[in-house]
């Protein structure tokens, strides 16, 4: 039951019949209010804000009141909250305000009784004193601050600050030597210089620099302190300071600003081999990692004031570190151990460049796996050309490819580019024995296609053709289903005219139960007879062919064979053959894609016959037209009950066989009628 007023206990609306969907026009309304005119109207009609009531003074005895009412409420505020220092500090600002300085003293003096460590209370209260002139006192309140805060720095600058506005040059001095015998940051050391120095006290100021990079012997000490003679004009001071820097940072702290910074002021006095001096020195200690900056400004420093050695030195060493950094962070990275090993190659660092090879030959994978050693390999195989022809040594080179064969786990795998090199280098050697050895080495331990080719092809250089041969056996006997390796050892028989070697060795290939790609093998088989003019072999073959494969391809080049040889009705004939063979193929399948990819062989087979009559003089295209289908579309169901769309071919043969048979089911039933 609804409540008075239309709500019910929940301060919800009741729900209309049908729920609450009891409004009717859902549209949206004709005028749209956004957010900005809610905001503007809210604002319009917000009320005005409350001022405080000014209180109007007439006479002294007014004022007391006032005053007396406003002492009383900031007393009942600090005795609530004596830790508030706000309230503190409103307070004897409102003293302040009244002319009363001793009252608004003795409000800071009983803040600090609550909290003497209160940053605030101090700035404030010698802040009034110093308004009101009384500098003494604000001496005082300072002393008390720096005592109380010694580490607080903002103290201290206004101390001195105080001293040097009053002109007390000394008072000031000696507000710094107080502070610095606390040994604060650099910023408090580089103040003190400045107030020196704007005095003229150039001595005074080198004196603090001293004390400082005792204090905090970092480079950025140095560095100002380089600055500093170096705008007094005195570059043997600057130079014996660049020199206290080296001695006292030491290589482990060592930045290499400091040498940039010193490079950067010799050549700026034109003393371009002092500057250079200083950059080797540099690059010899520190480490590549440290150094990049360094590195940036040799180059640019050679290339202004170096010659063209000059500046190809300092672009390798730059490259150099470059390298460095990379194969420090992946040792395993050959390819940054390859670039950095060619780049000493082309600066003509033997040393460096062999250093290089063996450190990279030294950072092997620790996993048998190929895909990890496929690059590593290369490191060998580039550090054995290295030594055999930049270098020229042949017995290191020769040592380098020993070992390189000796690391590779051959019994998981092995790399036949690694072989193949050794031997080429041992026959440029002229030691062609010990090139077979290690071939047939290679072909014992780890046999494999590329060794075969490889060795194949160093033997057919060398005209070793009994070689050539007794390879080859080894390589059909090794891969026997590889119709690529039959084929090429009978095309070399045929190329040595060795015409019963080459039909041997097809009919043996042909005969394997096994075979990679088939049709490779008997078409290089028929373009051999083809070649040599055996027309009633190719046929033979042709005819073999077709009993083991109904490929449209294969009848095509049957009919073009028959074509070129005999003329135009052979060719007809197999053209013939091969649809008659299709279709009889086709309709001894279901419906379904084999018979739909034997009827497109069938319309490819046709399609080639029709090319065949039209380019061929007394042709008789009209007769394959004739046998061309129609293309119909056609529904099948699938195994999940629904129906598929697809395209087929009728031919005409097809069509009349099927209006035959249908004649003959009526001719049946009417004489099943009759009897």
């Amino acid at each position: 039951m609804a409540e008075p007023g239309g709500y019910n206990q929940g301060g919800r609306a009741p729900k209309a019949s049908g729920g609450w969907n009891w409004i009717k026009n859902k549209n949206a309304a004709a005028v749209q209010i956004t957010a900005e005119q809610l905001i503007r109207e809210a604002y319009e009609r917000q009320g005005s804000a409350q001022t405080a009531v000014r209180q109007k003074v007439l006479d002294g005895e007014e004022l007391g009141d006032y005053q007396m009412r406003r002492r009383r409420e900031f007393e009942e505020g600090v005795r609530r909250n004596r830790s508030n220092m706000g309230e503190w500090l409103r307070y004897a600002a409102w003293e302040e305000a009244q002319g009363a300085v001793a009252r608004a003293r003795s409000v800071f003096e009983r803040a600090l009784d609550v909290d003497a460590r209160s940053q605030a209370v101090y700035v404030k209260y010698a802040e009034l004193e110093m308004k009101h002139e009384n500098v003494n006192l604000a001496r005082n309140v300072y002393d008390r601050a720096v005592s109380v805060l010694p580490r607080v720095s903002q103290f201290w600058y206004r101390y001195a600050y105080m001293e040097e506005l009053l002109g007390n040059v000394d008072a000031a001095r000696a507000v710094f030597e107080r502070w610095m015998q606390w040994e604060p940051s650099r910023d408090a050391w580089l103040a003190y210089v400045k107030l020196e120095r704007r005095y003229g006290e150039a001595a005074r100021a080198r004196q603090v620099f001293a004390r400082l990079a005792h204090v905090h012997p970092e480079p950025d000490t140095w560095l100002r302190w380089a600055q500093f003679e170096e705008a007094e004009g005195d570059a043997d001071r600057v130079r014996a300071v660049f020199g206290q820097a080296i001695d006292r940072l030491g290589e482990q702290f060592m930045d290499q600003r400091v040498f940039v910074a010193f490079a950067g002021f010799e050549t700026r006095m034109r003393e371009p081999e002092r500057a250079r001096a200083i950059y080797a020195y540099a690059l010899a200690r520190l480490p590549r990692a440290k150094a990049q900056a360094l590195y940036s400004q040799y180059v640019r420093f050679e290339k202004q004031h170096g010659g063209a050695r000059e500046i190809e030195q300092a672009v390798v060493g730059r490259r150099r570190a470059q390298h460095e950094a990379r194969v420090r962070a992946d040792a395993h990275d050959y390819d940054a151990w390859l670039e950095y090993a060619r780049l000493e190659e082309e600066a003509g660092d033997r040393a460096r460049a062999r250093d290089v090879y063996e450190r990279a030959a030294a950072a092997h994978p620790r996993v048998a796996d190929k895909a990890l050693w496929r690059r590593y390999v290369y490191v060998w195989l580039f550090y054995a050309l290295f030594e055999e022809r930049t270098c020229g040594d042949v017995a290191r080179a020769r040592r380098v490819y020993e070992a390189a064969l000796a690391l590779v786990p051959h019994a998981q795998f092995t790399f036949a580019k690694l072989w193949l090199q050794y031997a080429w280098f041992e026959v440029r050697q002229r030691n062609v024995a010990q090139a077979r050895r290690r071939l047939g080495q290679a072909l014992g331990v780890c046999p494999k296609r590329k060794l075969f080719r490889g060795y194949i092809a160093l033997e057919l250089e060398l005209r070793e053709f009994d070689r050539v041969r007794r390879l080859y056996a080894k390589h059909v006997e090794f891969s026997a289903a590889s119709c690529a390796v039959w084929v090429e050892f009978a095309q070399l028989e045929q190329a040595l005219g060795e015409h019963e070697r080459c039909r041997a060795l097809f009919e043996l290939a042909v005969a394997q139960p096994v075979l990679d790609m088939p049709e490779v093998l008997w078409k290089a088989y028929i373009d051999f007879e083809q070649a040599l003019g055996n027309d009633d072999a190719t046929r033979a073959l042709y005819a073999r062919l077709l009993q083991l494969t109904d490929h449209v391809k294969v009848w095509v080049s049957c009919a073009r064979f028959e074509l070129r040889a005999s003329g135009l009705p052979a060719a007809r004939a197999v053209f013939e053959r091969g649809s008659q063979r299709l279709r009889a193929l086709a309709h001894g399948q279901e419906p379904g894609q084999e018979r739909e990819q034997h009827n497109q062989e069938r319309v490819a087979l046709l399609d080639a016959w029709r090319e065949v009559e039209e380019q061929t003089q007394g042709g008789e295209p009209a007769r394959v037209v004739a046998q061309m289908p129609r293309r119909v579309r056609r529904r099948r169901e699938l195994d999940d009950g629904s129906l598929e769309e697809y395209f087929d071919y009728v031919f005409p043969d097809d069509e009349q066989g099927a209006r035959f048979k249908l004649l003959a089911k009526a001719h049946q039933w009417k004489q099943g009628q009759a009897e």
